[in-house]
C-alpha cells in the first residue's frame, strides 16, 4: 500500500487545485477499514505534504531493511506478476482494463503493485524468462540486487543465461 500511495500521490501533481481538494474530500470520506488498493490509489491521490514526508519516512526503514537483507545475501529472486503473459486488453478506458488471475478478475492497474517491492525502496531490478505456463506462455521472474549496485542482478542474469538459456518466443 506504501508504494500506491507513494506512487499516486506523484500523479496529481500538476492537477488543478479544485481536483485535487476534490481528491482529499473523496479520501477524507473513505472508512479506515478499507484498505484495498482503489482507496490506497485515492488515499495517495489527496496526499498532503506531511502525508508524504511519514510515506517516504517509512520508506526509509524498508530500505534499512533491505539492506539488512543484502548484508546476507546477494540478490532476491521473486515473481514479477501473480501470472504468466496475457492477452493484451486495448480498451481506451484505463481504468475499465481488466486481467485474470485464477479465474477472478482484476483492475489491470493492481499489476503495479508487484513492481513496487523494488521501486518503492529504489532497488534495481531486472526480469528474466524462467519458463513457460501449462499453455505456453512465458513466465518470469524478477532479480532484485541492493541499492546502487544495478551491476549485480545483471551479472546474476548473465550467469543464468549460460545455464538456463533466454528469451523464447511463444509458438
Amino acid at each position: 500500500m506504501l508504494y500506491t500511495r507513494l506512487l499516486f500521490s506523484g500523479s496529481i501533481a500538476r492537477f488543478p487545485v479544485e481536483a485535487y481538494e476534490q481528491l482529499r474530500t473523496r479520501a477524507a470520506g473513505l472508512s479506515a477499514d478499507d484498505q484495498s488498493l482503489d482507496a490506497a490509489r485515492l488515499r495517495g491521490m489527496g496526499f498532503s505534504h506531511r502525508d508524504w514526508m511519514e510515506a517516504d519516512n517509512r520508506r526509509e526503514l524498508h530500505r534499512h531493511g533491505w539492506r539488512q537483507l543484502f548484508a546476507e545475501f546477494d540478490a532476491v529472486v521473486r515473481p514479477i506478476t501473480p501470472t504468466p503473459a496475457f492477452p493484451h486488453d486495448h480498451n481506451p478506458t484505463l481504468e475499465e482494463r481488466r486481467i485474470d488471475s485464477d479465474g477472478v478478475e482484476y483492475p489491470y492497474f493492481d499489476q503495479l503493485v508487484w513492481a513496487g517491492l523494488a521501486t518503492m525502496p529504489g532497488l534495481p531490478a531486472t526480469a528474466i524468462p524462467a519458463g513457460r505456463s501449462p499453455e505456453g506462455l512465458p513466465v518470469g521472474v524478477q532479480l532484485i540486487g541492493p541499492m546502487f549496485e544495478d551491476r549485480t542482478p545483471l551479472r546474476l542474469v548473465e550467469l543464468l543465461k549460460q545455464k538456463i538459456g533466454g528469451f523464447q518466443a511463444p509458438k
